[in-house]
This record gives C-alpha cells, structure tokens and sequence, in this order.
C-alpha cells in the first residue's frame, strides 16, 4: 500500500520551491553530471525538506520540496553531484523557482512549454514517473501531490484545448528530422536504436513513418528489443552485437540509460575500417550521453548530441506560437486557483517568490 495521507489537512509547510538544471541554462555535459537518479528520502533527511521529488529528463533535472526554513539552492546542487569528482563549478547554472513562480514553472513543464521541443508529449508521462517514484518513496506528502495533480489536469488541458502539439513534438521525431537533413530520403537507410524506452519507441515510429524499412533495435532486455522491433517491422539486435551493426548501418540512435558511454573510438575504430569510406552518422539523445565526445574526432563519423536537436526544434517553435500563448492563459487560470486553495488551505498568501 502506498503512502497515505488526508488531502483536507492544511499544509504546514510555507516553502515551495523547485531548484534545476535544464537546457536554457546548460550544455549536455554540464546537465549529464546530475543526472543519476538520487534518494529523495536522504535529502529530506538531510535538508530538512518536508517533502521532496526528483525530475530527471533528457533536457532537465529538477528538485521540487517543501520545507519549514528555507534549503540553499547550493545544498541540492551538492545532493544532485553525488558522485561527481570535486567542487560544483556550474552552481550558476542552476536555477531557482518559490512559492507561485515554482507553481508556473511546474505547470509549463507538465505541459510541454518548457521543453526544447516545444509541446512535447513525452514530457508529461516523466512527470508521472517521477510524482509516482516519490509516492512510492513516501517523499510526496498533502503540498506536492495537490501541486502535481493540477499540473497533471493542466497538461491535459493544454493539450485538448490547444494544437501545441501538432507537429515534430518529440525529442526522437526531431532527431529523425535531423537525419533528414542529412540523408534526404530515409528510405534506403540502415539504422540501428539503441534502447527500447519511450523515446527510442517514438524514434522508431517516426523513422517508419518517413519510409525506413531496415530498423535494427538492440536493448538489454532483448525481449523489449523484440517488442519494439516488431512495432516497426524492424528486427531485434542482441545486445552483445549491436556493435557489429556499425560496420554496414547508415545511422546510429541511441537513447539508453547506461552511465558510461557505450560508444567509444575504442569499440568504433576497427569497425569503421571496414566501411569503405561509407560515412556513419551517431544521433545521441541519451543524458548521460552514450557516445563519448572523443567519437567525434574519428575520420568518417559525425556525431550530433542532444544540444544539437535544439536549432531543428526552434524552427518549428514559430508555428505553435499562438498556441504557446494559449497554453499560457491556461496556466495562469491554474496558478489562480492554485494559490487560492494554498491561501484557504494555510491561512497565508502562497509568496511569488524569486524566479531566477
């Protein structure tokens, strides 16, 4: 049985905030260092946090809490970097969110408004997963699940009441447009996935839809590699010889959740050598990333991260404009009534709050 607890209580904690790192404020390699999902009961215990939730995406981790006395943006920088060697040097790129403005922020996240892809889809179910993790963990308590709960209705609304999501509205769809640009016509093009999560499923729709007929999908489980591959009427890959594909594939997608590079000039060099100078293209959308930068500098392969989607995902912002500010007016209808139950709830106003 999960955490239970009474939704009538008044909250007694005043502090709400939400301290993160995303891609308006840093590169891959600066957000990769804090991605390693962390334990939201240690921070509590350590912070002093109420209540606590991890979202770690491709483009973002945040920290959403609530506390009693005010917790430094640089104690969950320090919680975020367990494990990464020596002092944190990019404090400055995190940013901080209070009380209505973390309300909004949470809410555009939830929509897709805050994404590099601007009404992504895939967005919302990490929300989800995130909300649920913490549930499970007994770190969500009465504030944050009254604040991820709206922002879950939110989400939706936006998306029945607005077209923000017509379009390229995915991470894996934009990296398909990006091999576009590249190839041209996909449809003589030999790709491998690597993964077989959400994204690299979106991936593969997309990479069929553009005509892709030989997809090769390895995962660690190979019966999710299977699962995927017959989605798309692709073929699963073992994972103990996906490497071996790279001697004849076009394309590499990789979206995994390993935490080193699986791809190296180690592993790639002997095999680019049989290629006949045929070049190899690497679309790396994993955070951490899974291919190591190093990969680059090889003759014959082009690697592009997830930072390089960004200019592709820009050019189709100009279209959804005008649903952006519809999604807008939506979400401040929300915070409204947000910061009303807070004011009913606690007795006090719900802060503005800094937005940096």
């Amino acid at each position: 049985m999960g955490h239970q607890f009474r939704l009538a209580e008044p909250p007694d904690v005043m502090n709400l905030f939400c301290v993160g790192i995303s891609h308006h404020t840093a590169k891959v390699e600066t957000r990769e260092r804090y991605a390693a999902q962390q334990s939201e009961h240690d921070l509590r215990a350590e912070s002093g946090c109420t209540e606590a939730l991890m979202l770690a995406t491709c483009n973002r981790v945040e920290v959403y809490g609530s506390a009693v006395a005010p917790v430094a943006t640089e104690q969950i920088a320090r919680w975020l970097a367990r494990g990464v060697a020596g002092t944190i040097e990019d404090a400055s790129a995190f940013y901080r969110y209070e009380g209505e403005e973390c309300v909004r922020h949470l809410f555009r996240v939830a929509a897709g408004l805050d994404s590099m892809v601007i009404g992504e889809t895939d967005i919302l179910g990490q929300v989800k997963k995130a909300y649920a993790n913490a549930r499970e963990s007994r770190s969500v308590g009465p504030l944050l699940h009254r604040l991820f709960q709206r922002a879950f209705r939110v989400a939706k609304q936006v998306r029945s009441r607005t077209e923000i999501t017509r379009g390229a509205v995915s991470i894996g769809s934009v990296a398909v447009d990006l091999a576009v640009k590249i190839f041209g016509d996909l449809r003589d093009r030999k790709v491998l996935i690597l993964g077989a999560g959400d994204t690299s499923e979106r991936t593969a729709r997309a990479l069929s839809s553009r005509g892709v007929t030989d997809i090769r999908v390895s995962n660690r489980s190979f019966e999710r590699a299977e699962t995927l591959a017959a989605l798309v009427r692709g073929r699963a890959v073992s994972f103990h010889e996906w490497a071996l594909q790279c001697r004849e594939i076009d394309i590499v997608i990789s979206s995994t959740s390993a935490d080193e590079p699986l791809l190296t000039p180690d592993i790639l060099s002997p095999l680019i050598r049989e290629r006949s100078d045929q070049p190899l293209f690497i679309i790396d959308i994993a955070v951490p990333r899974d291919v190591a930068p190093e990969v680059n500098e090889m003759e014959g392969v082009y690697l592009y991260d997830i930072d390089s989607l960004q200019s592709i995902a820009e050019q189709s912002l100009a279209l959804r404009r005008q649903q952006i500010a519809a999604g807008e007016g939506i979400i401040a209808e929300h915070v409204s009534d947000f910061r009303a139950w807070f004011g009913r709830a606690s007795n006090e106003p719900l802060p503005v709050g800094p937005r940096v």
